[in-house]
């Protein structure tokens, strides 16, 4: 590969996803090193102060300040547009920056905005709490419900914002359809994306507008550290997401964005494996409990849109015990392999309490209502061996009676 290979369009528009994600945003110094170079800078020198005038305004390529613009970062971000088709991408310093700036830089006061309601906590908290502060009118609605979108838009309905698969209900919305709903009343899509990733699901090839995502998930992949990641069209990361994210510094760090280059080289080997994996270990927990929601099984009450919408079925899913939360923990803390742990998409299996840790801060009602009960577990299937993790759960099972 030549050194600037990985950015030319030219040369990019060829390669298959795969390729993308271990090259694509590439640029080599004039050292010639093989993996990406990591500049660990917050500033940058010019050789004359005119130089330095032209780049501030816009006149001359190259850095002003790593809260802009850093090399590193940089190839992270071009990485993400090619594998997930789109003209451009932000990076941020967690996936909730990203969802949160998505949102921020294009609302103002009187903006009315419809969400799923089975969000992430976070994400559900954002439309609930913060946007009302602001002015911003909200409504939720049930995600799958396409005739729900369109009954709750108003005069000054300005974007839509859910995710497919919702976490951690495993909800599967109709891209196409919501999408098309929002485009024929001028409306923005922002779609959460992060459980699927482009590996799975590139949602704009259903219409969406702008997609995020928290790439602390799939995209690093090994639980080390925290991104986010904003894709859309280069009109809209420019003008409209470009001067909220200068001037409010949801920076990713340039030792973060090297962390997720490399965690991106192996994607898609490892979502398939995670997703082979999940599916094996879901069939198993199918026979022994009294509900599993997983889109991969024919038994999830949308697999079919699941299955058009996305490759696979990915590495997560949740299921009940049928107890309340003492059974729920019952089973956690006999877990001997498989971790106890908020997060999703590490390579090692984790589970998790939604009621009591993700969707703590959601109200009773509220997760009651998207069918986050006292004893639903939500699981992350790693790419440990899947007869292993089954005998970590069903020993864990046993322990608790099931």
């Amino acid at each position: 590969m030549k050194r600037k290979s990985g950015q030319d369009p030219d040369i990019t528009k060829n390669w298959k996803p795969a390729t993308l994600a271990v090259r694509g945003g590439s640029a080599r110094t004039e050292y010639g090193e093989t993996s990406e170079a990591l500049f660990l800078t917050s500033g940058y020198c010019y050789d004359r102060a005119e130089d330095a005038a032209a780049r501030f305004a816009g006149e001359q390529q190259g850095m002003t300040y790593s809260r802009l613009q850093n090399p590193t970062v940089e190839m992270l971000e071009k990485r993400i547009a090619l594998i997930e088709g789109a003209e451009a991408c932000r990076a941020t310093a967690s996936g909730m920056a990203a969802m949160t700036a998505a949102l921020l830089c294009q609302l103002s006061a009187g903006d009315h905005v419809v969400g799923g309601k089975a969000l992430f906590g976070s994400c559900r908290w954002l439309v609930d709490t913060l946007l009302p502060r602001f002015g911003i009118e909200t409504t939720t609605v049930d995600a799958r419900d396409n005739a729900a979108w369109e009954k709750a838009i108003r005069p000054n309905t300005k974007l839509f914002f859910f995710e497919t698969p919702a976490n951690p209900t495993m909800d599967i919305a109709d891209l196409k359809g919501i999408c098309d709903i929002a485009k024929a009343h001028g409306i923005v899509t922002v779609v959460d994306n992060a459980f699927a990733t482009p590996a799975l699901q590139r949602p704009m090839e259903f219409g969406a507008d702008v997609v995020a995502y928290s790439a602390t998930k799939m995209m690093d992949g090994q639980g080390r550290v925290l991104a986010g990641a904003i894709c859309g069209t280069e009109d809209f990361i420019l003008n409209t997401l470009l001067p909220f994210h200068r001037n409010t510094g949801p920076t990713l760090s340039a030792f973060n964005a090297w962390v997720v280059l490399k965690g991106l080289e192996t994607l898609d080997l490892r979502i398939r494996k995670q997703s082979e994996n999940a599916l094996k270990v879901a069939r198993f927990l199918e026979e022994r409990l009294p509900k599993v929601l997983y889109p991969g099984l024919e038994s999830h009450p949308q697999h079919e849109l699941a299955m058009r919408q996305m490759e696979l079925a990915g590495p997560i899913f949740s299921l009940y015990t049928g107890g309340g939360r003492k059974e729920a923990h019952g089973l956690l803390n006999a877990l001997e392999l498989v971790d106890i742990s908020n997060n999703i998409g590490d390579s090692r299996s984790l589970m998790t309490h939604p009621a009591s840790t993700t969707h703590y801060g959601m109200a009773e009602e509220a997760r009651l209502e998207v069918g986050i009960t006292e004893d639903m577990l939500r699981l992350n299937v790693g790419l440990e061996d899947p007869d292993d993790v089954i005998a970590d759960l069903d020993q864990a099972l046993r322990a608790i009676g099931r």
